[in-house]
């Protein structure tokens, strides 16, 4: 692949090494050639770098390996989950996980990416069903709008949602985005 097609998430191999995007940015200078300014981190060693690409410089990207795995529990610098055939458990830290670590609450079913059996990341469901514990009050007459208001879910995270949503409402939401898609019914 090109320089071009990189993306955030992506693994792909700088100089041997693996290294995870951490974040790109495609840059075009005046009349000049187009580049691609991305930050990475190397996954053997953990640190993080920037580099900067021509876009039609050949890439390699990394193949990974995808178990489904369950979340279990966290102890406040490590995260657990199980691998749903082996019933082994994995252990990863927050640095791994980035904001992914927000969504997670026991019992979660996902995927966890591994490199040469090490995990590396995890691969959120596209949906998942949050319970609302605190938004502001419904307003009288509310329908969809483009006016959305704060509200806060049980793991802790604050969204966007409609203002027709209340407390204690069950609602759909996309955590690869952190976006709210329906209510459950």
């Amino acid at each position: 692949m090109l320089a071009n097609d990189i993306r955030k998430g992506m693994v792909i191999l700088f100089e041997g090494v693996p290294c995870k995007v951490m974040d790109f940015h495609h840059h075009t200078p005046g009349n000049l050639r187009a580049i691609v300014q991305t930050r990475l981190r190397n996954l053997v060693t953990g640190t993080s770098f920037e580099h900067r690409f021509r876009s039609n410089d050949p890439i390699e990207r990394v193949v990974l390996d995808q178990r489904k795995v369950q979340y279990l529990y966290s102890d406040g610098s490590l995260h657990y989950f199980m691998d749903s055939e082996t019933y082994e458990q994995i252990a990863m830290n927050e640095e791994d996980l980035g904001e992914a670590a927000q969504w997670l609450m026991p019992n979660l079913e996902l995927e966890i990416e591994f490199y040469n059996d090490m995990p590396i990341g995890i691969k959120l469901p596209q949906a998942i069903e949050l319970t609302v514990v605190s938004t502001e009050p419904v307003l009288k007459g509310a329908t969809v709008s483009n006016s959305n208001k704060p509200a806060v879910l049980e793991n802790g995270v604050t969204i966007q949602v409609p203002p027709f949503i209340t407390e204690g409402e069950k609602i759909r939401v996309n955590p690869n985005e952190g976006r709210y898609i329906e209510r459950v019914k």
